[in-house]
């Protein structure tokens, strides 16, 4: 079982508890407008583009393509983006800091992209986690059909569960779907009792209104004991220049970031409803 992924990023601690490493797999069927990681959404490798650090030497001007200028550039002005792994070599890259996960009470998350969409590789890489007891945590938007969700869900330990709008307008608007079976997958794990954490992401002018955030702070509370923390995010503009490095352009250029009063806030409500909610995650 081969798998499409795009790093493993080592020492994170943003993606679950404890020390971890995170998994960006690659491919995504949510196409959000504020995505930070645009290189991750189609599927198959991909080169970037960075102008910084071309020097204009000539040496890839009679390339036929990208993949022969990546290759004739002394100077990384391309950068290829993708791999694909074996389940066996993926968790033998990731049981190298087998210690660390062990002293901070870490482990591996698997986010991307959506590593759902490959979720029989998952799986198995999951397994062979399991076998050395290493904690897994799974970074899912839930837009999946239940069949290929349920048995991922079921071998990890801990989903990190993100809900981009209730409204399936707005959702719809900003995601290229709508969110009917996200939010039917959120309340099917929750009934599983597999321990959640939410993450709400904060986009002005999109999520932030006030009857947005009451609906899907209430939905939350309504999943009951499986949620063990809300984590706000706040939307920023950081991946802007990947979307330049793609040849793309960034579609919500005019909206500000998410301000720390504002998340604060949101942090305030949801302790208003009982809930345990940070910013960051």
């Amino acid at each position: 079982m081969n798998g499409s992924i795009f790093k493993i990023q080592s020492y994170s601690t943003k993606d679950g508890p404890g020390i971890r490493s995170t998994v960006f797999a690659i491919g995504c069927n949510l196409r959000c407008k504020w995505c930070s990681n645009p290189e991750l959404i189609e599927p198959g490798q991909k080169i970037l583009y960075h102008a910084d650090k071309c020097v204009k030497c000539g040496s890839c001007v009679k390339c036929a393509n990208l993949d022969e200028r990546a290759a004739a550039c002394f100077h990384d002005a391309y950068e290829r983006i993708g791999m694909t792994l074996s389940a066996e070599e993926l968790a033998s890259k990731l049981l190298r800091d087998k210690v660390f996960y062990e002293q901070s009470g870490g482990g591996v998350t698997f986010s991307g992209g959506e590593p759902a969409l490959q979720s029989d590789f998952f799986i198995e890489t999951a397994m062979l986690l399991k076998k050395e007891s290493i904690h897994v945590a799974l970074d899912t938007a839930g837009n999946i059909s239940w069949n290929l969700l349920a048995p991922l869900v079921e071998t990890i330990d801990l989903a990190l569960y993100d809900i981009k709008a209730f409204d399936n307008a707005i959702h719809e608007s900003f995601t290229g779907v709508g969110n009917t079976c996200i939010l039917e997958n959120a309340r099917l794990i929750a009934a599983m009792k597999k321990p959640m954490i939410i993450r709400l992401i904060l986009v002005p002018g999109v999520n932030d209104m006030e009857e947005e955030l009451d609906r899907r702070l209430t939905f939350v509370r309504d999943l009951g004991s499986a949620v063990k923390r809300i984590d706000f995010i706040k939307y920023h503009r950081l991946g802007e220049g990947k979307y330049h490095r793609l040849g793309l352009q960034y579609p919500l250029r005019d909206t500000p970031n998410c301000s720390d009063d504002f998340a604060s806030y949101a942090v305030c409500k949801a302790r208003s409803l009982g809930l345990t909610a940070s910013i960051g995650g």
